[in-house]
């Protein structure tokens, strides 16, 4: 299946593409038999250590294989420059000593402890030390040793995403080239594994050149158009163009965020039409509305009925905050006539063919196509009041789309070149295999 293979790329793919991109610790819930079975076996092993500390004399057999643990993930961590570093922890946890220390009895683990902890407070990064200087205020030996190794996995981790944030740059010039070798594989194998992706860029053909009246379409401009059908893709149709399904839920949850967005400013537009400016221009109104607005609509598009309760809604919280604003400033609350009309016009906005949503979205989709193309936002259509407000979050949802899309483009170009060749110019002699390679 071409999924699954796919699915192979998704790491490095991930990485390249979001920018907030990490990896997290690893721990399996407390409810599965995994984590019930961790459980287990860290507090057998941990009681076994405090057993072995609390004898007469003391038992460090285990203790001394911690150490030495410890002292290797602490080397991991050093960087080529931490010359002095290195020998410093080589002479403080030499093993050999230690043993001597455990056979004359003057083995001091708190000393060691200490050393280590603070050896961790000037390698890890600042977000860590308020967790460091917590493990210095431990003072019972096996309570120690599960903070410092718990903060060793942490600084592991914390190295890890550091050093994925430093070769970034160099992945995003690798990753190109290494998706489009992978994804010539997948198509040698099955020549069938680019037919949505073929159905996918024929529809935006067809559609650009019944939207194009004078002169040639071209192949920009259809890709741009393919990309944007992929913001409002139904969830229910499967055929998802094989080149960008590593990216189907980044996309959708995109999609999700300008429905969400065209709603709030359609709350905000006809609001502002019904409530005047002097009640607009209020210092605070407009952001505590939009907050309330956003809060009570998030969560409502997965149904119709949903969204219809939560306009519902958002209509009596919109006249109360309305009412709330009016009195203060005039000392008197919209006439009963508007109030009704401008619940009527938000509860109205659950429709798709209302003419405030269909403005709102158009200035949505004229601004995000102008991302794609490259050019500077002020070429974009003229944003309309409430989109102003909600610049911001436009800009940001922009930004990712055109991330996603620029990087798609720079993949699989070659692929989709011969696709629109043909779809534009049918008369065109049909291309070998070849031509996907």
């Amino acid at each position: 299946m071409l999924e699954n293979c796919v699915s192979n790329l998704s790491l490095a793919h991930e990485i390249v593409v979001n920018r907030d991109f990490s990896f997290k610790p690893n721990s399996p819930s407390t409810n599965s038999l995994e984590g019930k079975v961790t459980e287990i076996v860290h507090r057998a092993f941990w009681d076994c250590l405090q057993q072995q500390l609390n004898s007469e004399p003391p038992d460090y057999s285990h203790a001394m294989v911690l150490l030495q643990e410890i002292k290797t993930l602490l080397e991991s961590l050093l960087l080529p420059g931490h010359v002095r570093l290195r020998t410093e922890l080589s002479e403080v946890l030499d093993m050999e000593l230690i043993k001597q220390e455990v056979s004359q009895g003057a083995l001091d683990l708190n000393r060691l402890a200490a050393y280590v902890i603070n050896t961790m407070g000037s390698l890890c990064a600042p977000v860590r030390d308020q967790e460091i200087r917590a493990l210095h205020h431990l003072q019972e030996p096996v309570e120690l040793f599960r903070g410092i190794f718990h903060m060793l996995g942490l600084m592991k981790i914390d190295m890890v995403n550091f050093t994925v944030q430093t070769l970034r740059p160099h992945l995003m010039q690798q990753a190109v080239q290494y998706e489009r070798a992978k994804f010539k594989q997948i198509l040698d194998k099955d020549p069938a594994s680019l037919d949505n992706t073929v159905a996918w860029l024929c529809t935006a053909v067809s559609e650009e050149m019944s939207s194009v009246r004078d002169g040639p379409v071209s192949a920009m401009s259809v890709l741009n158009r393919a990309y944007m059908h992929l913001l409002r893709w139904s969830s229910l149709d499967q055929k998802y163009p094989e080149t960008v399904l590593m990216d189907r839920v980044r996309l959708d949850s995109l999609g999700e965020q300008v429905r969400s967005l065209v709603l709030d400013a359609s709350v905000l537009l006809v609001t502002h039409a019904q409530c005047g400016g002097a009640v607009w221009s209020l210092p605070g109104f407009v952001g505590k509305l939009k907050q309330s607005i956003t809060a009570l609509l998030e969560g409502s598009h997965s149904s119709e009925a949903d969204l219809r309760g939560a306009l519902l809604r958002v209509a009596e919280k919109v006249v109360q905050q309305v009412n709330e604003a009016r009195c203060s400033q005039e000392n008197t609350s919209l006439p009963q006539e508007i109030q009704e009309i401008l619940k009527g016009q938000i509860e109205e906005l659950w429709r798709d063919d209302n003419p405030v949503r269909i403005l709102i979205g158009e200035r949505v989709q004229g601004f995000l196509q102008a991302m794609l193309q490259g050019g500077p936002p002020k070429k974009s259509p003229e944003l309309a009041s409430p989109l102003r407000l909600l610049s911001a979050d436009l800009a940001e949802l922009g930004r990712a789309f055109g991330q996603i899309v620029h990087f798609n483009r720079s993949v699989f170009g070659p692929f989709y070149a011969p696709i629109l060749r043909r779809a534009l110019i049918p008369s065109e002699e049909p291309k070998t295999a070849d031509d996907h390679r």
